[in-house]
C-alpha cells in the first residue's frame, strides 16, 4: 500500500510520459512480484521488500498507463485557432457570469466550419471546456479600453445541462499560468479529463448555434443545476443563496470572492462547500437511520446483522449524496476512503489502524493519483491519520460533556498537526481559526446544511438557512477583523515542513509528555523559515506569468518593488487575488514600492488585490485624476530623473517628463519607464511605450543599455523600434504575453529585430514566470522548464 503510493507519487515527477508499453510493462512486474510470496527459510525476510518493490511498481505503472491514455486523446496543434463545429451535449451545470456562460461540453461529433463534407473530419477531444461570451472573443470580462475592438456577437444562449448543440468553436490546448506556489490549472484540466478549451464563435460570419433539444444524458446535472438556480430565485441576498448553493450542489463558484477571503481568513473555508466532512458526517447520519429502520424489521435482521446494514447504507447513500453534489475530486476521495473502511470493517477483523489509514490512501490513489498534489487530499489524509494515532476513532460513550470535550480535543489535535503543513500549502496561519471551527462547524453541520438540503423539498427552509448563513457571517467578520486574526509565513522547504508535520503529530498523540515535547524543536524549521533573498548589491526579476499584462516582482537585499498588477481577468478575477497575492504571501514579501506603468487594466487589474495585502506600499504612477486607484492609496507621479538606492541598488524613472502629460493621447505614452541597476548589471521596465516615446527616450538618457529588457507594450509592432534595441543592447528580452491572445503579441516583425542583434527572446507563454538575477545576467530560468510535468502544456 506505501510502495503504491510512492509509485504513483515518482510517476507524478516525470517531465514527459513513457511509451504505454513501459507502463504496461511496469503492471507486469508489479503482477509478479505479487505472486511471488516466500514462505520460510532464509527468503522469508524479502517478502516485505518485495510487497513494496511490487506496490510501487504496480502505483507508477497504472498512473503512467492512464496518463498515456488520456494524452492519446491530446487536441492536435493543427486544429489550434481554427473554426470548427462541433455536436454534443452539455454535460456539466454550466457557470455564468456577467460576460457570458462556461460549461463543459462532451463531443458526439466535430466537422471543420463551412465543410461540404468532402474533408475528413478533423479529431477533437471528447470533452472540451467552452465558454460562450456576449463579445466572441474568449475573453471574460476584457478591458475596458479593449471593448471597442471586441467584435460583436450573439448573446450567449440559454444553456443547460443535458442539452444538445451544434456550435462553432474555436480550440486550443489547455494552458494556464505557471507560477512558483500557484494554481496549477491544467493539472485541474488534466484530473477532469479535458483536453481542450475554446470558446462559441458568434460574429456575423459564423453558424448560429443551434439548439438540438434536450436529452437523457446527465440527469443529475440537471437536477443540480435546477435545485441552484431555485435556491437563487428564493434567497434574495446573493451572497447567502451562494454559500446555500454551495453546500447543497457543490457549486463553489456560487460563493462570491470576499466570502472566500473571510472564510479562508477564519479557517472554516473548508465547511463552504461539499467537503470530505460533510460527507462524513451524512454517511454518519444516514447510517443511524439505516440502523434504526433496519432494526424493525425482524426479516431484514435475521438476513444481515444491523449495524453492518447500516455501515454499508450510510456509504451508498454518502455515494448518492457526493453524486449531487457534483461528484468533485474532495467527494470522490472521500467516498472511496469510506468504501474502503466500510469493507474493512464488515471482513469481521480488527486492522491495526496503520493499515486501515494506508489502505484507505492507496485505494484513493488507485482512482485519482493526481489527487497526490492536491492540498485537499494531504489535509484529509494527515488530519485522518493524526486521529487515528491520538487514538480518537477507538472512543465511544459518555454524556454530552465527554463527548464536548472529545470534540474540543480532535479539533485542537488536529490544528496542531496541521499547522506547518497549511503553512507549505497555503503559506497562512488562522489564528481564531480554532475557536471559528469550534463554533462553524456544528453550526454549519447540524444547523445550516439540514436546512439547505431539505430546502429542496420545503424551499421555505432556504429561508431560514439565510437566516443562519446571516448569522454564522455576523460572527465570522467579527473574528476575521480581530488584530493578528491571521499570520502569514514563507512557503518552506519540504524538508522543513515534513519535519514540522512529525513534530505536530508527536504534540498530538497520546504518548508521555517527555515524548510529546520532543516535537518543538521538529516544529522550528517550518515556523521559522525564511525565504532565501539576493546578497547586498545584488537584485533579482520574477516576472510573473499572469497572461496578457505585466507582473514583475524585483527584490534586493531588504526590498521589494513590484512593477505593474498583471491583468483584471473577469468582474470576478483578476491577477491580484488569483497569482500575485499567493505569490506574495509564499515569499513574505512586504513591498515597499508598487510602480504602475500606466493605467491600461492589463497593467492595473491586480492593484486593488495587491495594494490591500500591502497596506505598507508607496504606490508610483501616471494615472490620472479621479482614476479609481486614487482612492485606495495616495499616488505620486512617475517623473523622469526620480531615483532611489535600496542595499545597494539604483532605481532610476526614465519616462515620462513632465511635458509628457500634456500632450499625451493614449495612456501609452506616459509609461513609467524604469531602469535598475548595480554597476555591474541592469533591467529596464518599459511599459507600453511606443515608437516615439522609444526615441525621444534614446535620445534624452545616456547609459540605457541594459543586460535585461522588458519588451515594450508585449511586442506590439508599434514598439520595440530599431532606435531603442540599439540603444539598450539587451542579452535577453522579455515578453509579457498571453499564449495565443488576440492581439497576435509579439508580432513577427519584432521578433525578427530582436533576433537580427542576438538577442535571446523570452515569453512567458513559454517560459512560465521567469527569474532572473544580476549575478547571472546572462540566463533566465523558466517555471515552464524546470517545474514540468508531462500534463503541462508545452507550446511549438
Amino acid at each position: 500500500m506505501a510502495g503504491s503510493v510512492a509509485g504513483a507519487a515518482l510517476q507524478l515527477q516525470q517531465a514527459v510520459l513513457w511509451d504505454h508499453a513501459a507502463y504496461v510493462a511496469l503492471l507486469v512486474g508489479a503482477a509478479a512480484g505479487w505472486s511471488w510470496r516466500p514462505r520460510a527459510g532464509r527468503r522469508q525476510r524479502l517478502l516485505l521488500p518485495a510487497l513494496l518493490l511490487a506496490g510501487a511498481l504496480g502505483g507508477a505503472g497504472l498512473a503512467g498507463w492512464r496518463s498515456s491514455v488520456q494524452a492519446a486523446n491530446a487536441l492536435e496543434p493543427a486544429l489550434e485557432g481554427r473554426d470548427l463545429q462541433v455536436l454534443g451535449v452539455v454535460s456539466q451545470m454550466p457557470q455564468r457570469g456577467e460576460g457570458g456562460v462556461r460549461f463543459l461540453f462532451d463531443v458526439e461529433a466535430a466537422r471543420w466550419a463551412g465543410d461540404t463534407g468532402q474533408d475528413p473530419p478533423p479529431r477533437v477531444p471528447a470533452r472540451i471546456a467552452l465558454g460562450w461570451y456576449a463579445d466572441n472573443t474568449g475573453l471574460w470580462g476584457r478591458a475596458p479600453e479593449q471593448a471597442p475592438r471586441a467584435q460583436a456577437g450573439e448573446a450567449p444562449g440559454p444553456v443547460h445541462a443535458g442539452e444538445r448543440w451544434r456550435l462553432q468553436v474555436r480550440l486550443k490546448a489547455p494552458h494556464g499560468n505557471l507560477n512558483p506556489h500557484g494554481f496549477d490549472l491544467e493539472l485541474r484540466l488534466w484530473e477532469q479529463g479535458v483536453q481542450a478549451s475554446g470558446y462559441v464563435r458568434t460574429g456575423a460570419g459564423d453558424a448560429r448555434p443551434q439548439p438540438m433539444g434536450r436529452t437523457w444524458r446527465h440527469p443529475v446535472e440537471r437536477a443540480r443545476e435546477a435545485v441552484r438556480d431555485a435556491v437563487f430565485e428564493r434567497v434574495p441576498d446573493r451572497r447567502q443563496a451562494g454559500v446555500i448553493a454551495a453546500l447543497v450542489t457543490g457549486d463553489q463558484a456560487a460563493i462570491e470572492r470576499a466570502d472566500w477571503d473571510m472564510f479562508r481568513a477564519t479557517g472554516v473555508a473548508h465547511l463552504m462547500s461539499i467537503s470530505g466532512l460533510h460527507i462524513t458526517m451524512f454517511a454518519w447520519l444516514a447510517g443511524a437511520l439505516v440502523g434504526m429502520a433496519w432494526r424493525r424489521s425482524t426479516r431484514l435482521m435475521l438476513w444481515w446483522p444491523a449495524p453492518q446494514a447500516a455501515l454499508a447504507g450510510g456509504v451508498v447513500l454518502a455515494a448518492l449524496y457526493a453524486l449531487f453534489s457534483g461528484w468533485g475530486l474532495p467527494a470522490q476521495r472521500t467516498v472511496w476512503m469510506l468504501a474502503t473502511a466500510a469493507l474493512l470493517r464488515l471482513t469481521g477483523r480488527q486492522w491495526p489502524w496503520p493499515f486501515v489509514w494506508l489502505c484507505t490512501g492507496a485505494v484513493v490513489v488507485a482512482f485519482d493519483p493526481w489527487g497526490l498534489l492536491q492540498p485537499g487530499f494531504w489535509l484529509s489524509f494527515v488530519a485522518v491519520g493524526v486521529l487515528f494515532a491520538a487514538g480518537s476513532p477507538d472512543e465511544t460513550g459518555g454524556g454530552a460533556v465527554a463527548r464536548l470535550a472529545r470534540m474540543w480535543r480532535e479539533q485542537w489535535t488536529v490544528t496542531l498537526a496541521l499547522t506547518p503543513l497549511g503553512l507549505l500549502l497555503f503559506q497562512q496561519l488562522s489564528v481564531v481559526g480554532l475557536a471559528a471551527n469550534m463554533l462553524a462547524i456544528p453550526w454549519v453541520t447540524l444547523v445550516i446544511t439540514p436546512l439547505a438540503m431539505l430546502g429542496a423539498a420545503v424551499p421555505l427552509l432556504w429561508d431560514l438557512a439565510a437566516r443562519a448563513v446571516q448569522l454564522l457571517a455576523w460572527l465570522l467578520e467579527w473574528l476575521a477583523g480581530l488584530p493578528l486574526a491571521t499570520l502569514s509565513a514563507p512557503a518552506p522547504a519540504l524538508w522543513a515542513a515534513i519535519a514540522g508535520v512529525t513534530g505536530g503529530a508527536l504534540l498530538a498523540m497520546r504518548l508521555p509528555w517527555s515524548l510529546r515535547v520532543q516535537g518543538l524543536p521538529l516544529l522550528l524549521p517550518a515556523l521559522l523559515w525564511q525565504a532565501p533573498r539576493p546578497a547586498d548589491g545584488e537584485f533579482e526579476l520574477l516576472a510573473a506569468d499572469v497572461g496578457q499584462g505585466n507582473a514583475v516582482l524585483v527584490r534586493t537585499a531588504r526590498h521589494s518593488l513590484l512593477y505593474d498588477a498583471g491583468p483584471r481577468y473577469s468582474l470576478e478575477s483578476d491577477a491580484g487575488h488569483r497569482v500575485l497575492v499567493p505569490l506574495l504571501r509564499a515569499l513574505d514579501e512586504r513591498v515597499d514600492t508598487v510602480v504602475l506603468s500606466h493605467r491600461d487594466s492589463d497593467h492595473t487589474g491586480g492593484a486593488p488585490a495587491v495594494l490591500a495585502m500591502q497596506p505598507g506600499a508607496e504606490l508610483r504612477s501616471s494615472v490620472e485624476a479621479g482614476h479609481p486607484l486614487r482612492q485606495l492609496r495616495p499616488v505620486q507621479r512617475c517623473l523622469a530623473g526620480q531615483s532611489w538606492t535600496w542595499d545597494g541598488v539604483r532605481f532610476e524613472i526614465l519616462h515620462p517628463e513632465a511635458g509628457d502629460y500634456a500632450g499625451f493621447t493614449r495612456p501609452n505614452a506616459v509609461s513609467c519607464v524604469l531602469r535598475i541597476g548595480n554597476g555591474r548589471a541592469a533591467a529596464l521596465l518599459a511599459g507600453d511605450i511606443e515608437r516615439l516615446q522609444e526615441a525621444a527616450l534614446a535620445s534624452r538618457a545616456p547609459g540605457l543599455q541594459a543586460d535585461l529588457l522588458l519588451v515594450p507594450h508585449h511586442g506590439s509592432k508599434t514598439s520595440s523600434s530599431p532606435a531603442l534595441l540599439d540603444a539598450v543592447r539587451p542579452r535577453i528580452a522579455l515578453v509579457q504575453a498571453g499564449w495565443r491572445n488576440r492581439f497576435g503579441h509579439p508580432a513577427a516583425e519584432v521578433l525578427a529585430r530582436y533576433a537580427e542583434r542576438g538577442v535571446a527572446v523570452v515569453d512567458s507563454a513559454h517560459c512560465g514566470a521567469a527569474h532572473w538575477a544580476s549575478t547571472q545576467p546572462h540566463r533566465v530560468r523558466c517555471e515552464r522548464q524546470e517545474a514540468r510535468r508531462y500534463w503541462h502544456h508545452q507550446p511549438p
